[in-house]
Order: C-alpha cells, then sequence, then structure tokens
C-alpha cells in the first residue's frame, strides 16, 4: 500500500515538473537558403570535394542559425537539398551520402563524431545546435549497405535516402526520416520499404516530419496529424512553384489550414528553377511568408506559434453545396487545361453574381461581387474531378475561381502573377467526396491574404473583408487519396497522354521537341505515356524534367 501510494505521488510530482517546464508559445525559424551547387558531373567527386561544397552551404546556414538563436528561436527549419545541392545521379551523389544511425541510439555527434564512422557533416550541425542551444532541421543523404539475402537490395549494394534529421538543443540526434515518395527525377534515392511515421516531443509541442513531394500524399503526411496528433509539421523542401494552385507558400498554407495544423516550410532558394517561397504558417492563418523571384538572396523567417494549436471545428465539406440547387448552364461551359488537368469552365460575365460549374460527382458553387468588371480581365469558375498523372499520379478534386491569362477564353488554365481586379466578398463550395480539402487564397504577385477569409463548419470559403489586392485564385484544392490506384487509372493514363499530345501540337512543336535540361539546348523527342517520361509545361511550351528511360535525373 505505501509502496503504491509513493508511485503515485512520484508520477504525480513527474507530471508537475512536466508541465512546469512545457511552453505555451514558441519562435519558430525557417531559412529560405541560397544554395551553392556543386559543379555538374557523372564522374564522383572525392569525399573531400563534395566535404568542401557541403561546407560552404553550411557556412550559410551557419549564419541563419546563429541569427535566429539570438532572436529567440526554438527550432529552425533548413531546406531540402539545402546542403549539398541536387542534379545528381545515383553515382554522382554517393561522396555526400553519410550513414545515419537510428535516433534511439542516443547519440551527440559532437561529443562522439566518429561512433558512426566518417560524419562531418552531422558533427557540425550538432555542434551547431548544441552551441546555439536551438533545434535544428536538416536535409542530407542516409547511406545503408544490403546484401543479396535482401532481395530488395540494390545491385551496388546499398541503399541510398533523401533523409531529414533534427538535432536538439544539446545536440543530440532525436529524428531521422527516410522520404517516401520520391520526385520523378530523384533516381540517385531508394525510398524506404515502408512509409517512416517519424514524431518526437519537446517542451513546446509534439514535432512531425516530411520533406517536398510528401505533401501531396496520405503516407505519411496525413498519417502524422491524423493518427500520432502531432502540433506541428517541419517541411523541408525543394518546390518549384507551378501556378495557379501549386505555388509553395499558397498551397502549403492551405494544406496547415486544411489539416488544422502548425506547418514550417523551408524552400531552397533558386529563382531560375522557381524555387522560393517558405513560410511558418498556423491552422488559421500564416504568421510570415517570403516569396522572392527578383534576388538572389536567402531570408530568414521567425514568428511566435502556440505549442498546441486551438481545436477548430471539424468541417463537413459538402454540407453547403449538397442543398445548393444546380441550374443548367446551356452551352456556356466551356473546358482548358491546368497542368495537363481539363478542367469545365464558366465565365463570370458580371460584377456579381452567383455561378455554378459541375464535373463528374463534382459541382462548384460561387457567389461574388468584384469591386469593378474590367474589360482587360477575365475570370472564371472551373472544376477538376479526376486523376493526375503528370510528374505523379494523385486525384483531385479542385473548385477554383481564378484570373484567365488574357481576354481569350482558352488562356484560363495559363500561370498568372498579376492581376488589377480586387473583390468586395466571395464564397466558394463544393459537393467534395472527401474530408481532405485544402483552401487557397493568392493575390496579385504571390502574396497571401492572411486573416481576410475563413471557412465555415459547412464547407464554405468566404471572405470576411474586401481582400487587399487583387486576385489570382480562390481555390479549393481536394485530394481522394483512396482513388489515387483506382481501376479506371489506365483509362485516365490514355486519356492524359492524349492530352499532352494535343498539347503539344497546341505549342507549335512541329519537330515535337522539348528542353532538356541537362543538355541545354533543343533535342527532338518523342511524346510518350505519362509515367515513361515526366513533363511540366512552361510558358515557352513543354519543358521535360528527366528521364528514367536514359538514366538522367
Amino acid at each position: 500500500m505505501i509502496m503504491s501510494q509513493l508511485l503515485n505521488y512520484v508520477a504525480f510530482l513527474f507530471f508537475c515538473v512536466s508541465r512546469a517546464d512545457s511552453l505555451d508559445t514558441f519562435i519558430a525559424a525557417v531559412y529560405e537558403h541560397p544554395v551553392i551547387l556543386p559543379n555538374a558531373t557523372l564522374v564522383p567527386v572525392s569525399p573531400e570535394e563534395a566535404l568542401a561544397v557541403m561546407n560552404r552551404n553550411l557556412d550559410l546556414l551557419e549564419g541563419a542559425v546563429t541569427s535566429a538563436s539570438k532572436q529567440g528561436a526554438h527550432i529552425i527549419v533548413t531546406p531540402e537539398d539545402g546542403i549539398y545541392g541536387f542534379n545528381f545521379t545515383r553515382e554522382s551523389i554517393y561522396p555526400y551520402l553519410e550513414d545515419i544511425p537510428d535516433p534511439q541510439e542516443n547519440w551527440i555527434p559532437c561529443n562522439n563524431p566518429n561512433r558512426f564512422g566518417h560524419t562531418p557533416v552531422q558533427q557540425r550541425l550538432s555542434c551547431l545546435a548544441k552551441d546555439n542551444s536551438i533545434y535544428i532541421v536538416a536535409n542530407i543523404g542516409d547511406k545503408k549497405s544490403c546484401n543479396a539475402s535482401d532481395p530488395q537490395c540494390p545491385p551496388d549494394g546499398r541503399y541510398q535516402y533523401n533523409t531529414d534529421v533534427v538535432f536538439d538543443s544539446k545536440g543530440k540526434l532525436v529524428a531521422r526520416y527516410h522520404k517516401q515518395n520520391l520526385f520523378l527525377s530523384e533516381d540517385q534515392f531508394n525510398a524506404p520499404k515502408e512509409p517512416e511515421v517519424v514524431t518526437f516531443n519537446t517542451t513546446f509541442g509534439k514535432f512531425g516530419i516530411f520533406t517536398c513531394f510528401d505533401i501531396l500524399f496520405h503516407d505519411p503526411a496525413v498519417t502524422l496529424v491524423r493518427d500520432s496528433h502531432v502540433d506541428t509539421i517541419l517541411f523541408p523542401t525543394a518546390w518549384m512553384n507551378v501556378l495557379p494552385h501549386l505555388s509553395a507558400i499558397e498551397f502549403h498554407s492551405a494544406w496547415a489550414m486544411g489539416m488544422r495544423v502548425n506547418f514550417l516550410a523551408a524552400n531552397l532558394h533558386y529563382p531560375l528553377k522557381k524555387m522560393t517561397g517558405s513560410g511558418i504558417y498556423a491552422p488559421d492563418s500564416p504568421r510570415a511568408f517570403h516569396y522572392d523571384m527578383k534576388t538572389e538572396e536567402g531570408k530568414i523567417l521567425l514568428a511566435q506559434l502556440d505549442s498546441h494549436p486551438h481545436p477548430t471545428p471539424v468541417v463537413n465539406w459538402t454540407s453547403y453545396a449538397s442543398g445548393v440547387e444546380v441550374h443548367s448552364m446551356g452551352n456556356q461551359e466551356f473546358t482548358d487545361t491546368i497542368f495537363f488537368d481539363e478542367f469545365t469552365f464558366l465565365e463570370l460575365k458580371g460584377i456579381g453574381g452567383n455561378y455554378t460549374v459541375c464535373q463528374r460527382d463534382l459541382c462548384c458553387h460561387l457567389s461574388y461581387k468584384m469591386s469593378e468588371k474590367r474589360a482587360d480581365e477575365v475570370y472564371a469558375l472551373g472544376a477538376f474531378d479526376g486523376l493526375h498523372t503528370v510528374e505523379g499520379s494523385y486525384y483531385l478534386q479542385i473548385c477554383t475561381l481564378l484570373k484567365c491569362k488574357t481576354t481569350d477564353l482558352h488562356t484560363c488554365g495559363d500561370s498568372v502573377e498579376t492581376a488589377s481586379t480586387r473583390f468586395e466578398m466571395f464564397s466558394l463550395s463544393g459537393t467534395f467526396g472527401t474530408q481532405y480539402v485544402f483552401p487557397e487564397v493568392l493575390l496579385s504577385e504571390i502574396q497571401l491574404a492572411p486573416g481576410e477569409f475563413q471557412v465555415s463548419s459547412d464547407g464554405r470559403l468566404f471572405s470576411l473583408k474586401p481582400t487587399s489586392g487583387p486576385v489570382l485564385t480562390v481555390t479549393l484544392f481536394g485530394r481522394l487519396y483512396e482513388k489515387d490506384s483506382a481501376p479506371n487509372a489506365l483509362s485516365d493514363l490514355t486519356t492524359q497522354a492524349l492530352r499532352i499530345r494535343r498539347l503539344v501540337s497546341i505549342h507549335n512543336y512541329r519537330s515535337e521537341c522539348c528542353i532538356i535540361p541537362w543538355r541545354r539546348k533543343w533535342q527532338p523527342t518523342p511524346v510518350f505515356l505519362p509515367g515513361e517520361f515526366p513533363w511540366t509545361e512552361e510558358p515557352g511550351g513543354l519543358q521535360y524534367m528527366g528521364s528514367r528511360r536514359v538514366g538522367h535525373d
């Protein structure tokens, strides 16, 4: 009896101490890093040359870490590929890799650097965290040997992983995450056999981590929030902006709101590849963000966040929209393509009104009022319900109000960065077949609109005040994860291939040419089915971003 009372007392005392040490808020930092790239080569460099490149990047990261620490930051996130860059083959990246142990090994590289072999990068990151009393999130490469006893072992006898690491304020390795959803050009890396759900606890909340392309898929991103109940997501990324719906600050802030979680996104700063856009996002609104295509400078962002975000009401994304009566619009609908997905559109012809457009099972409803109806700008309401199959395969339901590039309706899917029309009000909803919907509002010059809109519990994205700037897009971006491998995927892939061929014709590529970045010249290339070649649409035509077929990244 006495022993039981003693144990209860000790447990209560531990609880009180833990509560006393916990913080209600914390200062987060993210660093948009102007990465220094190694010289392009297919031949592996020496370990000394690789380390020299990484140390040049670490010198810049050290300045950011020191500055963030002096400003009171508890944690700083740095970008994917931020230490060694990109454009590697499987062989050429090998000198940049280190053996990263399981965090359960209880290792502080700064104190014991040679415990797991030659690990100079981990040692430097550990010492940076320890010396500045700050958590550091970084992205490096991991290598793991394997042999014939493992039937999945690569022919070169090793696994290579795109890896996020976290060092705590004492320099200890507390988290290691191997990227699950590799982008099409990441042939230098392997995906883990099973998705890794990586979390760690601090005095300022529970954290989860994933990388870049992972955000578009269920595992591990959704699992971390829904099952592991993390408070904050850490997100190193090398994100190439794709308008109108997938610019970095636009989509990442929407994911934070849709999943009701803090989100710390650190992007590379490399405008030549449209890489910019970092932010610190709370579930209700962005706290800080940065987008800069004009300079080559890096940027540190800091903001205060709640350690445990306040619960927000669960949204029924179809509640309001399902009660709206749908009227036929006759032959006023038209189709146009956004990133190879064929949307159904309606032109907004008045200064205000109510519009509905449908595609398959999705009907999108819009009420709006513009400040003025300009003759030189056209806006449209669009709907898409289908499997996206270019640069990844994932099922989307999207309702979008957007500005067309010109007054020609066939430009309503094109990339647009500026606008002149402000909206007095808007309300957008849709009959979504998913609870995973991410609300986006993007203003002219690629700016967010913090505090200017809200999502209601019945599934409406509506304005709280007239927009502070002209509108590029107001969008509800829905993901139906369970349909990513739907039985009709093959027919959708065939349709998508025909659509790509049509786009090639539209862009007047008579010889079916494309830009092959690593060769820096024009070269004729036939158009293949999606999955054989990754494509992206650029202002000048179709741009080819890599090929597994010919062994390039």
